[in-house]
C-alpha cells in the first residue's frame, strides 16, 4: 500500500536520510516525539572500497543515492566494403565526392565524421556526437555513400500498425537504428509486403526486427466480453482494486467502461494464455454475483443524490467497499428519484442504512435578508463571509442576486452555527445601516460621477456610504445610497443639490475650426488644463476627431460659462491671427544660405519675426518657402528672406500693374499660362496678389535680363487678353510635342513669330497630356491652329525611309541600351530607327514615322556621323587623387560637362600601387610637385573646339590649396570632439581641410577645394577663429577666484538638502563654488570662481547666510527613544515637515549613542522653543497611545539525537565556547561602525528599556 509522507518531528530522521528501513516500535511512547540516532541524523560519507569488499553491498546511505552519469557524446564506427562503395575512385581520397557528402552531412546533423581507407579498399567511417545526431548522420551516410539494395518482408496486414507505432515513432526509430528506408503499404492497399531499402547489413537487421514485432503480435489476443452494466462494479471492485489485482495476476489488460458510458462491453488484451485466464476469472465473478445478488429500490429526493454519490463518486465506492453492495444512481439529468441497491440479501440492510445516512448528512437552510444587505454581509473583499467559511469550511453559502434569501448547505451542526452567525450579522446591519433611493435623470449621472469618479468618490469617503449609479445600458434613473443612516441622508441631500445646480446650468456651443482643437488642448492636455483650472466649474467638451465637428461645448453656471467662452474666443482669435500663411519662391540654390550655418539664419528670422518657416526637403523640386504667423510678421520674414536672395545673386524685382480682373485669365487653367512664361524666361518667379485683395500689383523676381523679358511677355499677354481674348485647343499625341517644339523651342518659336499667338503645351503633371492651348487674337489663333494641325496631320502620315551608316559608327547609336536612339525618338515625334543586327553584313539603317520627323531624324543622324568623323582626343593631366572630386556626387559634374559640350570623357583605371600622400584629419596633404602618371591622364573625345571647352571646364573643377593663418593653440578647438567640428566645416563648404600634426606645432591650416568653396571656407575658418578667441577672453574673465573662510559646521547648511542651497547660489550668480575635500588641512576654506562682480555678490550672499546661522541657538531635549521613529516618520517625511513648519534643524542621536534620548534642536530662539514644545506634546501623545509589553518566550529546545559519540563511556560532549573544539577560521575582523541607515540593529537603549519593564524577579538575567 502507498502512503503519504508528512514532514513532522516524528519523521525527521526519515526526511534527513531519505530512507525508512524499518518501522520503529518498542519502548518509545506514541505521544512523544521520535528522537533519531546520530547515524540516522548525520549519515557518514561513502569511504573508498577496501580490497575484498563485496560488490553488491551498499557503501552507505549517501552511496545509494549516486547514479552513474551517461556520456552525452558517443562514437560509432562502421565499415563499407569495396563492392558496396558508391564512389570507388581512390586517386583523390579525401577530396572527391565522398568528402563533399561528409561535409554536407556534418553541417546538416552537427555530428563529426572521419573517413579512413582500409587495406581491402573498404571505407571505415567514425561518427562522433550526440546520440540523435550520430543516428541521423549514420542513416544519411549509408544512403549516400553505400550502394543501396532492397528486399521485401511479408507479415499479416493487422501487424503493420505495430511496426509504425504511435505517430510513426516506432518506424522512425527502426529506420535510424538500421539505417534503412522502410515503406509500409497504405491501409487501403491489399498488399502485406513491407519494402526495405538500404545496405545488405541494414536490410537484414530491419527484416529481423519487423519479424520480431510480428511474432510478438502473434502471441497476443483480444477478447470482448458483453456483461450487464449493473455487474461491472462487482468486477471492478471498490476503487477498481479487484480489476487491478486481476490484471497483475494474469498479465492481461482489462478495460471496463466508466459508469457514465452506456456500454456493457469489457475488453481484455494480452497474451493468449493471460487473456483466457482473465476471461474465465471475470465470467466466474459475474456468474457468482448474478446468482447470489438481489436488488431493492428506494426513493430519495433528487437534491440529495449528489451527497450519496460524493465527490468523484467516492461515497459510492465507500459503500461498495464496506458492504459489497453496488448503488445504482439515476442520471443527473433524469427526473427519477429511484435508487437501486444490488448485493447479497444480508448486506442490503447495512448498505441502505449508509445510503440514508449519506443523504441526510448534509442540511440545506435558507436565511432571509434584504438583497441590498448582501454585499455588506459578505464584507469588503469577502472578509465577513470569509471568517465564517474559515471556521466552518464544510458549509457552502450561496447568495442569489435580486432575491432576499441566502442558502446554507453542509453538515447539520455546522450549518446551524453558520445560520446563527449570519443572522447576528443581519441583525447588527439592520440596526446601524440604512438605504434610500433617489430618481435622478440619466443625463446627470456622468456629472455626478465626475472625472475619473472624483465627485462620487468624495461623497463616499465624506459620508461613509456606498452610492450605486446604474450603467448607461440599464436606462434607469434609480440611484441607491447605502450606509450609516445619517450619512445616507446627507449624501442624498448633496446629490439632490448637485442635480438642482446642474439643472440651472447653461450649455453653450462655440464654433471652433477643428484644425485649432489640438492647439487649444496642447501637448498632453497642458493648455486646456490651464483653462479648466481657471474655470473649474465649467465643463469643456471637445468633439471626437473622427466626427469632423467644429462644435466645442461649454457647460456650467451661466456667468462662468460666459467668462470661459470669452476667454476661449480670445485664444481662438489669436490663433486665427497667427495662422496667416505666405509662400515665398526662392531659387533652390539659395535655400542653404537662407538656412545658414547650423541653421543660424533661419533660426534668427524665426525668433525675431515670431513666425514658423518651413522649407522644402532637399530632394524636393519645390522652390516655395512657407511662412506662417501674424500677417505683419509673415511679411517682415518674407522681406528678410528675399533680401538674403538679393545679396547672393543679381536678382531683380519689379512690379507690373495689371487690372485684377485679368489675373485669373493670365494665370490660366491650373497656372498653365503663367508657368509657360516662367519657363520661357529662365525660371523667373511671378507672384500675383491673393484673390479678393483688390490689388493690381504683380511681382516679377529673377535675373535682371529675364525679368525684363517676362515683364514684356506678361504685359503683351495682358494687352491681348484685354483687347481680344481668344482661346483655341488642339489635340496631338504626346510623342509629337517635342518635335512640334523643336530643338531649343525653334519650331514653336517660328510659329509664334509668324502668327503672334501664344502656344501652351501641357506640363507632365497635367491630366490632359494631348491638349495644346493657343491664346491670342482670334485671327492669330486661327492661323497658328491651322499651321499646327497641318504639322500634326503630316506626323500622322507614316512613311518608311532608309540611309547608309558606316559600320564603325553603329556602336555609338546602340550603346548604353540605345540611349541615342531613344533621344532621337523623343525629339522627332516617336520616329523608329532600326540598325541591322550585329553580324549582319549591312550598313542600311531604316527609319519609320511621320515624313517630317523622318527627314529631321535623318538630318540629325548625319550631323552625329559628321561629329563622330571629325572627333579628336585630348588628354588632360590631373592628379588621380582629384578625380573623385571632379566627378562629383554620383558623377553629376562630369555628366553635366559631357552633356553641355557634347563630348565623351574617359577616366583612367586607378593605380593604388603608388605610395599615397600623407593624410591628416581625413584630408589630403598637398604636394609641391606634380609628375603626371598614366593613372592621372583623363581623355576627352569630341570635336576639337568642344574638347578644348570641356578641358577648361575640367581644369576649373581641380581643387586648389590655400593656407590660412590659425594659431596652433586653436587647432584642437577647430577639429572638435572626435573631429566633429572640422567634418561639419568640410561638409558645409565642400572642401578638404588639412590640419598639421600636433607635434609639428604649425600655425597654418591648408584648405583644398574649388576656388569659390575655398574662399567661403577661408572666411568661415577666420570667423571661427574670432569666436574661439572671444571664448578664450571670456574664460580668462571667468577665472577670477576668491577664497573665504567659513566654519566647517556651516558647510552642510550652505550646501543644503541634496545640494539645493548651493545649487541656487551657483545658478543666481553664475559662479563655481568648491568646498574642501575630506582630509585637507584647511577645512574652513571655500573657493568661489567666476566673473569678478558675480564672485563678490556670491561671497556676500554666503556671508549673509552664515551671519544668520550664527544668531541661531542649539538646545537639547530628552525624548523617549520609542517615539523617535514615529516623530521622524516614513523616510523622514514627518520630521522634514516639522523642520519646515518651525524653521529649525532637528538632529536625532545615532544608534549606540551614550544618550539615546537626546535630541538637538537648532534655530532662532523663539522657533526652537516652539519646536521643543511641539516635540514634547508629540512624545506624550505617542507614549500614552502605545502599550509597551516586553516579549517573553520559552526556552528553545535544541536538536536532540541518540547514541552520539560523546555519549559513549569515556567521551564528553564538545564545549561550544572552546576554541579547541570549535576553532575559528582566519583572523577576526573588528566590526565597522554602523551608519544611521546601516544593517546594525542591536540597540542598547532598547535593551535597557525592555529590562526596565521586566519584573524584578527577572532582573538577574
Amino acid at each position: 500500500m502507498s502512503s503519504v509522507a508528512v514532514l513532522t518531528p516524528e519523521s525527521f530522521a526519515e526526511h534527513r536520510s531519505g530512507l525508512k528501513d524499518q518501522e520503529i516500535t518498542g519502548c518509545v511512547p506514541e505521544d512523544e516525539a521520535y528522537i533519531p540516532t546520530y547515524l540516522e541524523a548525520f549519515p557518514p560519507l561513502p569511504e573508498k572500497g577496501a580490497p575484498g569488499e563485496k560488490a553488491g553491498e551498499p557503501a552507505s546511505v549517501w552511496g545509494s543515492k549516486i547514479r552513474p552519469i551517461k556520456a552525452s557524446v558517443i562514437t560509432q564506427v562502421f565499415h563499407v566494403p569495396l563492392e558496396e562503395r558508391r564512389y570507388k575512385d581512390n586517386s583523390q581520397f579525401g577530396e572527391g565526392e565522398e568528402a563533399k557528402v561528409c561535409l554536407d552531412i556534418m553541417q546538416r546533423t552537427g555530428a563529426h565524421i572521419e573517413l579512413s581507407l582500409a587495406k581491402d579498399q573498404g571505407l571505415s567511417i567514425m561518427v562522433t556526437g550526440k546520440l540523435d545526431s550520430v543516428m541521423k548522420a549514420r542513416k544519411e551516410i549509408v544512403a549516400r555513400l553505400q550502394t543501396q539494395a532492397s528486399a521485401t518482408v511479408a507479415i499479416p496486414k493487422e501487424h503493420h500498425r505495430f511496426v509504425i507505432g504511435k505517430n510513426g515513432e516506432k518506424l522512425q526509430e527502426l529506420e535510424l537504428k538500421t539505417a534503412t528506408k522502410i515503406a509500409i503499404p497504405r491501409p487501403d492497399d491489399p498488399s502485406a509486403n513491407i519494402r526495405i531499402t538500404g545496405t545488405k547489413e541494414g536490410i537484414e537487421k530491419a527484416r529481423h526486427e519487423i519479424l520480431l514485432i510480428s511474432a510478438e503480435q502473434d502471441k497476443r489476443a483480444v477478447e470482448r466480453l458483453s456483461l450487464e452494466k449493473a455487474f461491472h462494479p462487482f468486477i471492478a471492485g471498490a476503487y477498481n482494486r479487484l480489476v487491478q489485482e486481476l490484471s497483475q495476476e494474469t498479465g492481461a489488460r482489462i478495460s471496463i467502461p466508466p459508469p457514465s458510458l452506456p456500454k456493457d462491453e469489457i475488453v481484455i488484451t494480452g497474451e493468449k494464455e493471460a487473456v483466457a485466464l482473465a476471461l474465465n476469472r471475470i465470467r466466474a465473478i459475474y456468474e457468482d454475483k448474478k446468482r447470489k445478488t438481489t436488488t431493492i429500490s428506494v426513493e430519495v429526493k433528487k437534491s440529495q443524490h449528489k451527497y450519496i454519490i460524493g465527490p468523484k463518486g467516492n461515497t459510492l465506492q465507500e459503500i461498495l467497499e464496506a458492504t459489497g453492495v453496488s448503488v445504482e444512481m439515476p442520471p443527473l439529468d433524469s427526473s427519477s428519484e429511484t435508487i437501486i441497491l444490488r448485493g447479497e440479501p444480508d448486506k442490503l440492510g447495512p448498505a441502505l442504512t449508509q445510503v440514508y445516512a449519506k443523504a441526510k448528512s448534509v442540511m440545506v437552510v435558507e436565511v432571509t435578508a434584504p438583497a441590498w444587505l448582501h454585499r455588506f454581509i459578505i464584507g469588503k473583499k469577502g472578509q465577513n463571509i470569509g471568517r465564517i467559511t474559515q471556521q466552518l469550511p464544510r458549509v457552502h453559502i450561496e447568495f442569489t442576486d435580486g432575491e432576499e434569501r441566502i442558502s446554507l448547505e453542509g453538515p447539520t451542526e455546522e450549518v446551524e452555527q453558520a445560520q446563527v452567525q449570519i443572522q447576528e450579522i443581519i441583525k447588527d446591519l439592520l440596526v446601524r445601516m440604512d438605504y434610500t433611493e433617489v430618481i435622478i435623470d440619466q443625463r446627470f449621472h456622468r456629472h455626478l460621477i465626475g472625472k475619473n469618479g472624483a465627485n462620487i468618490n468624495r461623497i463616499k469617503e465624506q459620508y461613509k456610504v456606498s452610492v450605486r449609479i446604474p450603467q448607461d445600458s440599464e436606462r434607469s434613473g434609480l440611484v441607491r445610497i447605502e450606509g450609516d443612516p445619517k450619512g445616507v441622508q446627507l449624501a442624498r441631500r448633496e446629490l439632490i443639490e448637485m442635480v438642482q445646480r446642474m439643472e440651472n446650468e447653461r450649455t453653450k456651443d462655440l464654433i471652433v475650426e477643428q484644425k485649432f482643437h489640438r492647439t487649444i488642448i496642447g501637448q498632453k492636455g497642458e493648455k486646456i488644463k490651464e483653462v479648466r483650472d481657471k474655470f473649474p466649474e465649467v465643463i469643456i467638451n471637445f468633439p471626437d476627431p473622427s466626427q469632423k465637428s467644429d462644435i466645442v461645448q461649454l457647460r456650467g453656471p451661466k456667468n462662468e460659462v460666459e467668462k470661459c467662452a470669452k476667454f476661449l474666443q480670445k485664444i481662438i482669435a489669436d490663433l486665427i491671427e497667427n495662422s496667416f500663411s505666405l509662400s515665398v519662391p526662392i531659387f533652390k540654390q539659395f535655400h542653404k544660405n537662407i538656412i545658414g550655418k547650423g541653421g543660424a539664419n533661419i533660426k534668427k528670422i524665426r525668433e525675431e519675426t515670431n513666425t514658423k518657416i518651413d522649407l522644402p526637403t532637399e530632394n524636393s523640386n519645390s522652390e516655395m518657402i512657407i511662412i506662417t504667423g501674424k500677417k505683419t510678421n509673415c511679411e517682415a520674414a518674407r522681406e528678410r528672406i528675399l533680401a538674403i536672395q538679393r545679396e547672393l545673386a543679381n536678382i531683380k524685382e519689379t512690379e507690373v500693374t495689371i487690372p485684377a480682373k485679368l489675373h485669373n485669365s493670365l494665370i490660366g487653367s491650373k497656372g498653365c499660362l503663367v508657368r509657360s512664361i516662367m519657363e520661357d524666361c529662365g525660371g523667373v518667379h511671378i507672384h500675383f496678389p491673393s484673390e479678393g485683395s483688390g490689388s493690381d500689383k504683380v511681382t516679377i523676381r529673377g535675373p535682371a535680363g529675364e525679368v525684363e523679358k517676362a515683364k514684356k511677355q506678361l504685359l503683351q499677354l495682358a494687352e491681348e487678353k484685354q483687347v481680344n481674348n481668344f482661346t483655341a485647343e488642339l489635340q496631338a499625341k504626346p510623342e509629337y510635342h517635342k518635335f512640334l517644339i523643336g530643338r531649343g523651342g525653334a519650331n514653336i518659336r517660328r510659329v509664334r513669330d509668324r502668327t503672334g499667338a501664344r502656344i501652351i503645351f501641357p506640363s507632365p503633371d497635367d491630366t490632359e497630356q494631348e491638349l495644346i492651348t493657343i491664346v491670342g487674337k482670334e485671327e492669330a489663333v486661327r492661323q497658328a491652329q491651322k499651321e499646327l494641325e497641318s504639322l500634326v496631320k503630316n506626323l500622322d502620315d507614316v512613311v518608311e525611309d532608309s540611309m547608309v551608316v558606316d559600320f564603325r559608327h553603329h556602336r555609338h547609336f546602340v550603346c548604353r541600351r540605345g540611349q541615342v536612339l531613344r533621344e532621337l525618338a523623343e525629339e522627332y515625334g516617336g520616329v523608329t530607327v532600326s540598325f541591322p543586327r550585329t553580324g549582319a553584313n549591312s550598313q542600311r539603317v531604316t527609319l519609320k514615322g511621320a515624313k517630317d520627323c523622318v527627314d529631321a531624324a535623318k538630318k540629325r543622324i548625319q550631323e552625329i556621323i559628321e561629329d563622330l568623323e571629325s572627333q579628336v582626343s585630348v588628354e588632360v593631366a590631373i592628379p588621380q587623387r582629384y578625380h573623385r572630386a571632379i566627378m562629383g556626387p554620383k558623377g553629376c559634374r562630369i555628366q553635366y560637362i559631357t552633356r553641355e559640350h557634347e563630348v565623351q570623357i574617359k577616366f583612367p583605371e586607378r593605380d593604388d600601387s603608388q605610395d599615397a600622400p600623407p593624410q591628416e584629419n581625413g584630408d589630403i596633404s598637398p604636394e609641391a610637385e606634380f609628375a603626371p602618371r598614366k593613372c592621372d591622364i583623363i581623355t576627352i573625345c569630341g570635336r576639337a573646339e568642344k574638347c578644348e571647352l570641356a578641358k577648361v571646364a575640367l581644369l576649373a573643377l581641380v581643387p586648389i590649396t590655400e593656407d590660412v593663418e590659425v594659431s596652433y593653440e586653436l587647432h584642437r578647438y577647430i577639429i572638435g570632439q572626435k573631429g566633429s567640428g572640422i567634418r561639419k566645416m568640410m561638409e558645409e563648404y565642400e572642401v578638404n581641410i588639412w590640419v598639421p600634426q600636433p607635434e609639428k606645432q604649425l600655425d597654418v591650416i591648408k584648405v583644398t577645394g574649388l576656388v569659390a568653396n575655398v574662399e567661403r571656407a577661408k572666411q568661415g575658418l577666420l570667423e571661427r577663429v574670432k569666436e574661439l578667441q572671444a571664448e578664450q577672453e571670456d574664460r580668462a574673465l571667468r577665472s577670477f577666484k576668491v577664497t573665504m573662510s567659513v566654519d566647517p559646521k556651516f558647510h552642510p547648511k550652505i550646501i543644503g538638502r541634496k545640494g539645493a542651497v548651493i545649487s541656487q547660489i551657483r545658478k543666481d550668480y553664475d559662479v563655481s563654488i568648491q568646498f574642501p575635500d575630506k582630509g585637507e588641512e584647511q577645512q574652513d576654506l571655500i573657493v568661489i570662481s567666476g566673473y569678478e562682480r558675480n564672485v563678490e555678490e556670491a561671497r556676500q550672499a554666503i556671508q549673509q547666510l552664515v551671519s544668520e546661522w550664527q544668531e541661531m541657538v542649539s538646545q537639547d531635549v530628552h525624548l523617549d527613544p520609542r517615539t523617535h521613529a514615529r516623530i521622524i516618520g516614513a523616510r523622514g517625511k514627518a520630521i522634514r515637515k516639522l523642520m519646515e513648519e518651525f524653521k529649525v534643524d532637528i538632529r536625532f542621536p545615532q544608534p549606540g549613542a551614550d544618550e539615546p534620548d537626546k535630541v538637538t534642536v537648532t534655530g532662532l530662539p523663539d522657533t526652537v522653543d516652539n519646536a521643543i514644545d511641539h516635540l514634547l506634546n508629540l512624545e506624550e501623545e505617542y507614549v500614552s497611545s502605545q502599550s509597551w509589553r516586553p516579549h517573553s518566550g520559552g526556552p528553545a529546545k535544541g536538536f536532540v539525537v541518540r547514541d552520539a559519540p560523546w555519549n559513549a563511556s569515556g567521551n564528553k560532549a564538545p564545549d561550544m565556547s572552546s576554541a579547541e573544539d570549535f576553532p575559528t577560521f582566519g583572523t577576526g575582523v573588528a566590526p565597522k561602525q554602523a551608519s544611521a541607515w546601516g544593517p546594525k540593529k542591536r540597540n542598547k537603549s532598547l535593551i535597557k528599556l525592555l529590562l526596565a519593564f521586566l519584573p524584578s524577579s527577572c532582573s538577574s538575567l
